[in-house]
This record gives C-alpha cells, sequence and structure tokens, in this order.
C-alpha cells in the first residue's frame, strides 16, 4: 500500500501545490491590476501563470522524486527529465516577465508622448530589444540544458581550445545572418525605418507591419505582405514617407484644352477643399506645368496629414474637377480637331507676290483654253479676316 501511495502523494502534491499557487498568484494580480489602472504590468503579468506553474511543480517534482521510489531502475533519467523541465520552464518565465516589462514601459512613454513619429521609433526599439533578450534567453537556456548532460561538459571544455578557429568558420558561414543581425540592431537605434512607416521600396507602396532581427515585413496598400532581409534597408535607397513628420503633399494632373478657364478652375480647387475634411490647409495651387500641340498640363497640389489622406484627397480633387468641367465648361476637355482648316493670311493677299490658288488654278485654265477676245475676269478671291487690315489696292481688285 506504500508503494502505491508514496507516488500519488508525491506527485499528486506537487500537482495540487503548483495549481494552487498559480492560482493565488493570479488572484493577486487581479487585484493589484484593479488597483492600479495607471499601469498595465500587473495584467500583463498574469500571463506568467502557466510558466510559473511549470517552473513551481518540475521544482517540486525534482527534489522529491526520490521519495517516490518510481521508476527505481530509470531514476536518473527521471531526474535529467525533470531537470530540462525546470530550466525551459524558467527560460518560459523570463521572456514572459521580460515582455510584461518591456510593453509596460511603452506603454506609459506611449500615454504621455505627444511626436508619434518618436512613439514609433520607440516602439521600433523596445520590440527589437524584446527579441534581443528572447534570443539571450533561449541560448543561455539551451546551452544550461547541454551542460547537464556529462558529456557535452568533456566535450565544451575540449572545444575551448579551438574556439578560435571555430568562431572564425561559423562567421563566415553566417555572414549573412550576423549581417542582417547587425542591420536589425542598426535600424532599431539609428531611426531608419519605424514600425509603422510609410515607405516605398522596390516599387512596392505600404507600411512596416514587423521588424525583427533578421527580417522586415511591409503590408502593402492591397494586403499583401513583402518580406524583405533587414540588411536591405542599411545598404540600398527606399523612400520613407513617414521619416521626419508624415504630412506629405499629392499632385494631381489635368490633360485639358488649351481655352480652359484656369482662374475659374483655381477658384473651384480652393472652394472644394476648404469643404474637404482630408485637407490640412497647409497648401494648395493650380498651374500650367506643360503644353502640347492639342492640350496643355494643369497641376493641382494638395496636402494632408499623412499618406492614406492625401491618396483620398487626390482622387476626390481628380473627380471632382472633371466633373466640374463637364458640367460648366465641358468645352474645357481635350478633343481632337475634326472641322476644315482655316485659309492661310497670304491667300487674301494677292499684291505680296505669294500665290493665290483659286486665281492660280483660273490661270492655268485661261492658258489651256482657245483664246478669246473677251478678257477674262479674275475670279473673287475668298474673304479674310486679315483684309480689312491690308494696304490699299491689296484687297482683291480687278486687274
Amino acid at each position: 500500500m506504500e508503494t502505491i501511495l508514496r507516488p500519488v502523494v508525491v506527485i499528486g502534491g506537487s500537482v495540487v501545490l503548483a495549481l494552487l499557487a498559480g492560482w493565488l498568484l493570479d488572484l493577486l494580480l487581479r487585484r493589484a491590476d484593479s488597483r492600479h489602472d495607471e499601469t498595465p504590468l500587473w495584467g500583463l503579468l498574469r500571463h506568467c501563470r502557466v510558466p510559473f506553474q511549470l517552473v513551481l511543480c518540475s521544482g517540486l517534482l525534482l527534489s522529491f522524486h526520490k521519495q517516490a521510489e518510481l521508476f527505481g531502475a530509470y531514476s536518473d533519467g527521471i531526474r535529467q527529465t525533470l531537470l530540462l523541465a525546470v530550466i525551459a520552464s524558467m527560460a518560459w518565465l523570463l521572456v514572459r516577465i521580460s515582455a510584461a516589462v518591456v510593453e509596460t514601459a511603452f506603454a506609459r512613454y506611449a500615454a504621455v508622448a505627444e511626436d508619434p513619429a518618436r512613439v514609433r521609433r520607440v516602439r521600433t526599439q523596445v520590440t527589437l530589444i524584446q527579441r534581443v533578450v528572447t534570443a539571450a534567453v533561449v541560448v543561455v537556456a539551451i546551452a544550461a540544458m547541454l551542460l547537464t548532460f556529462p558529456a557535452m561538459r568533456a566535450v565544451g571544455a575540449s572545444m575551448l581550445a579551438s574556439a578560435g578557429i571555430v568562431g572564425i568558420v561559423a562567421g563566415i558561414a553566417a555572414q549573412s545572418t550576423l549581417g542582417n543581425l547587425f542591420a536589425g540592431l542598426q535600424i532599431a537605434f539609428g531611426d531608419t525605418v519605424r514600425i509603422g512607416d510609410t515607405v516605398v521600396v522596390d516599387g512596392e507602396w505600404g507600411k512596416v507591419e514587423e521588424i525583427t532581427l533578421t527580417f522586415l515585413a511591409v503590408r502593402t496598400w492591397d494586403e499583401r505582405r513583402v518580406t524583405m532581409p533587414v540588411s536591405y534597408f542599411t545598404g540600398k535607397p527606399f523612400e520613407n514617407w513617414s521619416c521626419g513628420g508624415t504630412e506629405i503633399t499629392g499632385a494631381v494632373y489635368l490633360h485639358l484644352d488649351h481655352s480652359a478657364p484656369i482662374e475659374l478652375l483655381r477658384e473651384h480647387l480652393l472652394e472644394f477643399l476648404r469643404a474637404h475634411p482630408a485637407w490640412d490647409g497647409r497648401r494648395a495651387s493650380l498651374l500650367v506645368t506643360g503644353t502640347s500641340p492639342t492640350t496643355i498640363e494643369v497641376r493641382a497640389l494638395v496636402t494632408a496629414k499623412d499618406s492614406d489622406d492625401v491618396w483620398t484627397l487626390r482622387c476626390a480633387v481628380r473627380e471632382e474637377l472633371i466633373a466640374w468641367l463637364c458640367a460648366e465648361h465641358p468645352y474645357a476637355l481635350p478633343r481632337v480637331a475634326t472641322g476644315p482648316s482655316a485659309s492661310p493670311p497670304w491667300a487674301a493677299r494677292s499684291g505680296t507676290g505669294a500665290p493665290v490658288p483659286g486665281a492660280a488654278r483660273a490661270a492655268e485654265a485661261g492658258r489651256r483654253a482657245p483664246r478669246e477676245s473677251a478678257p477674262l475676269e479674275t475670279p473673287e478671291l475668298p474673304d479674310s479676316p486679315e483684309a480689312g487690315s491690308a494696304p490699299d489696292g491689296a484687297g482683291g481688285g480687278t486687274s
């Protein structure tokens, strides 16, 4: 009977004590969280309940597993397993505690900070710091677990003698990984790109969604994720529309007819912008920036507080100006001329010495026709806009 009760008491007691301690810890943290609303620390520490229970349970079993007298032939193996469980659960608990502390520090800073760009910078830094701490804890935990094996301790002592050669070989083999690691630290403290920044990389426009020690994820406007190594952002140029402020200027281009009422169009643009919520009021202009034989190029500049608003404002301005021109000034829209061409100015001047097409054809017909005694009459010249301003006798009299 004792051989049955002993392991039941040891194992069951360890599990019950661990569950009871976890419940008490969660109760205390909930009360502390309700009393201190100014900080989220106590609420975040509640996520440490499960790793805390595992640490306590595995520690109790490691301490009293011999008293249980269970699996006597495999006692060493059971002890080794429990020791590994203690190390792993302690690493998990440390990661959870560090994450709660870092998140609390950032939340308290973001609550009092006024500069959104600086908040994103701190967010990027604390995120990468948390990842570095997590990686360090995992590496130390794995090393501690390996050192629990006697054979690994002997191997470790022999490897110390060749640590320099191994380090050189590992550095060459992991050159890309190490480069991304240091690039991630450079991004965290160099303030070149931050979580939440609007960037344009390789023609892709989007917002930085995640930064790790090895890669950076950009969420594009159509909800795709572009993943790139962080070393790209330290070795190649890219556009950061949020660096130095989120305000941005957008341009809208229209191709109109030469007769377009530019001044009226400019006044309507300002009137429309004053009523649009996306315009921040900093700048607005409308200018003719180019011309061609058939159209003119009109550029409207508008400003907004961020890239999302400027995109919305550009689309709204483009739609509004085109609709207003269609309704009020349809002649200002570009069109293809299909009417007959006007006579050149020299066609109405017979005294300039230039050939007159109608008279030339009549003269040619007279040369080919039989000669008669009656003189030929010069055909009447077509009217010309400049005929009234021609010198006396140049308006098309008889020869």
